[in-house]
């Protein structure tokens, strides 16, 4: 009976919010949320600025006669990338395997250790300095260690992929946590809502914003990290391409793989939104 009355009461997250409330979230990019002519103008807009930048770009490129080695012209880093991909692609596939099985386990372990430390405050007293020195170090300074416990393969890798995504996912999870209505606390409690259900149905829905920009975050971290630990050490992966092209001067092959890792960051910016809009809506 206490189960039904608390999801026919609380919360309520559809009420509308105060004209002058611009939270910024995942949820308000209006260049990707709205419909309409006003929403078309703005993506006509982005697409005419990219245009006038590449284009600009190689123009002046060959204009003033840069040579390759120092800086190739968007023609040739696209026939490149066209070109040389099927050798590029097993690389992107190692990579891939790195940041998704570190992700999940950083990802998974920093949602845990929110809501322990929300429930808890003794741990989070215990827990934070450790979270803290792990944010302020850099997961690159830690590679070459990795790789003398583990070896070259995907190991150290995943494990330094799980180090700095983690402490990002469970800082704004945490944060999202705190961030709760009091009132609907109490009025849960004067249902006789446990503790446990007082976290599931009214903690976790409230903090759900934040909790998808700590996943976001965590996820260019890892993804950042990954390439990093490939340039580090290792044969295979995204970085070690990156290492490979510039030690040989194969600049369209280099600047082909920097236009995949940015393509990599834009799409896990864009999966992370459309998952807000979808479970985090109500806050816009």
């Amino acid at each position: 009976m206490v189960d039904r009355e608390l999801g026919d009461r609380i919360p309520e997250f559809g009420d509308a919010k105060p004209a002058g409330d611009q939270s910024i979230g995942v949820t308000n990019l209006s260049a990707f949320r709205g419909q309409g002519r006003k929403s078309t103008i703005e993506v006509l807009a982005i697409i005419a600025v990219a245009v006038v930048i590449v284009g600009g770009a190689e123009v002046l490129i060959r204009v003033f006669e840069v040579p390759a080695f120092v800086l190739p012209p968007p023609s040739a880093i696209i026939v490149a990338l066209v070109t040389d991909f099927p050798f590029i692609a097993p690389h992107l596939g190692h990579t891939l395997v790195e940041l998704f099985s570190g992700y999940a386990i950083g990802a998974s372990i920093g949602l845990v250790l929110a809501a322990v430390i929300t429930q808890f405050p003794f741990a989070e007293k215990i827990i934070a300095p450790y979270i803290l020195m792990l944010v302020t170090t850099p997961m690159l300074a830690l590679v070459p260690l990795l790789i003398l416990n583990f070896g070259f393969g995907y190991t150290p890798r995943i494990i330094a992929v799980a180090l700095a995504s983690g402490p990002m996912v469970m800082i704004n999870a945490a944060t999202g946590f705190r961030r709760v209505d009091l009132a609907k606390i109490a009025l849960a409690r004067s249902f006789g809502a446990s503790t446990l259900q007082i976290f599931l149905k009214i903690r976790v829905p409230m903090a759900m914003p934040m909790i998808i920009v700590g996943l976001m975050i965590g996820a260019i971290f890892g993804l950042l990290t990954a390439v990093g630990a490939e340039m580090v050490g290792g044969g295979f992966g995204l970085g070690n391409r990156l290492t490979t092209y510039s030690s040989t001067i194969q600049m369209p092959q280099f600047f082909a793989v920097i236009l995949i890792l940015s393509t990599l960051g834009i799409l896990i910016y864009v999966a992370f939104f459309l998952i807000g809009k979808k479970w985090a809506g109500w806050q816009s």
